[in-house]
């Protein structure tokens, strides 16, 4: 069943993608925040994935320090052995959890990816490059978007639809939308932030907003990821010729 949209956020932090690592799998969410921020995910979620408490390296920084898919996860080399043996034993067992060695260590900015597809940063190691490829068993492309390098930060995809940093132009929203095979849309999260996967967490059937995300954003997200059925494509124009005013 495909649900709407939630707002959201971690303690007073509505950068819940930093906080948050969210799959067609599972859910992994930082360990020690208010008890309600685990209890929404788990509401919604633990019907159909598990939902699981984590550190990663001592931090709470689970969404910026790891990255995966349906078929795995991969954390950075400074993650603890206990940690680690947490998130696999709490995990299904079809999901391969690996370390990486790579220098850019906060694995969720630099790489994005779905079932299918990764967008890594143009700098990462050929041998991350391949762990990428085999673990999460993804096409990977370099590549920056909007002239970040950063590509994790700055879009957020699914198997059906993604939004991405609201400075990409149009040539090269198709450019990626045709490496990525889903519809793209260039927009805001949490009241006008770029940082768009800091502020949204979403998998094929649910997705999650910082708590200041504005109702226009919201319904931009909904539409693209294609989740509570499809609105009224008029209403969807207006918005977005509202959001590129805002913009400019």
């Amino acid at each position: 069943t495909r649900t709407m949209a939630s707002r959201h956020s971690f303690e007073n932090s509505n950068e819940i993608g930093v906080f948050a690592q969210l799959t067609n799998a599972y859910c992994l969410v930082a360990i020690g925040g208010a008890e309600n921020f685990y209890s929404l995910f788990e509401s919604e979620l633990s019907s159909e994935i598990p939902v699981i408490k984590a550190s990663l390296a001592g931090t709470r920084l689970v969404g910026r320090m790891s990255v995966g898919n349906k078929n795995g996860l991969l954390l950075p080399n400074s993650v603890t052995d206990q940690e680690m043996l947490h998130i696999r034993n709490s995990l299904p067992d079809e999901i391969v959890v690996q370390r990486t060695h790579e220098r850019l260590s906060a694995l969720g900015n630099c790489i994005a990816c779905n079932d299918h597809v990764a967008l890594v940063h143009p700098d990462i190691d050929q041998e991350t490059e391949e762990i990428i490829s085999d673990v999460l068993g993804v096409e990977v492309f370099r590549q920056a978007v909007a002239g970040n390098m950063l590509v994790g930060s700055y879009c957020r995809f699914t198997n059906i639809g993604g939004v991405v940093h609201p400075g990409t132009s149009l040539a090269e929203l198709d450019e990626l939308s045709s490496l990525l095979q889903v519809p793209l849309v260039a927009g805001t999260i949490n009241r006008g932030s770029d940082v768009v996967s800091a502020g949204l967490i979403a998998n094929d059937w649910a997705a999650f907003c910082g708590l200041d995300t504005t109702t226009t954003e919201m319904a931009v997200v909904e539409n693209i990821l294609d989740l509570k059925g499809k609105s009224s494509s008029e209403l969807i124009n207006g918005m977005r010729s509202a959001l590129v005013d805002m913009l400019v």
